[in-house]
């Protein structure tokens, strides 16, 4: 079977189990979720190191998140984030994607990116919808925004581990 072909298979069942994940994990910090999308997103960027593939992750990624959140006007500013947050790590990790193994690619992604991402969602929220007026910008990232992107990093560490496990004993290989 065609790589290409495989990593399709492979993106789209990520996306699927994201979905998944995104609705089974309950609320954990004042009634926000931490979002395995983003999860989920990092590792396909980090898996295909493609920008067509980046691009069209971050808007399934935009339009599922939109579609599924529970922060109230956070449909816009959501597909905004997921964006702006594939491209920024894309153009990020490209240059010194390299470097580094696997194990740390994966830290750097998913802690930065998640950082990248709720500091693009609150500010993308505070000018279209406005923030909740019980919280200001810098309450809400050091609130839910830091915590998450802990939770994300160990999140992404054990799925990522998971999905090479996975497919290690189906005797695909696509990490390059």
């Amino acid at each position: 079977m065609n790589l290409n072909l495989k990593k399709h298979i492979i993106n789209s069942l990520l996306l699927a189990i994201g979905l998944i994940l995104k609705e089974l994990v309950p609320p954990l910090l004042f009634g926000m979720k931490p979002d395995l999308m983003l999860v989920i997103m990092f590792i396909i960027i980090l898996i295909n190191q493609d920008y067509k593939t980046t691009l069209l992750t971050g808007i399934i990624c935009g339009i599922i998140t939109g579609a599924s959140t529970t922060f109230p006007g956070g449909q816009i500013p959501n597909f905004v984030d997921k964006i702006v947050s594939s491209h920024i790590m894309y153009f990020l990790l490209m240059p010194i994607i390299t470097k580094f193994n696997n194990q740390v690619k994966v830290i750097l992604c998913s802690s930065l990116g998640t950082l990248f991402s709720g500091f693009t969602f609150l500010l993308s929220t505070s000018f279209l919808v406005g923030l909740p007026s019980s919280a200001s910008f810098s309450v809400l990232f050091l609130t839910v925004v830091i915590p998450t992107a802990i939770v994300n990093t160990i999140a992404s560490i054990i799925f990522f581990n998971a999905l090479k496990v996975a497919l290690t004993h189906s005797n695909t290989n696509i990490f390059e």
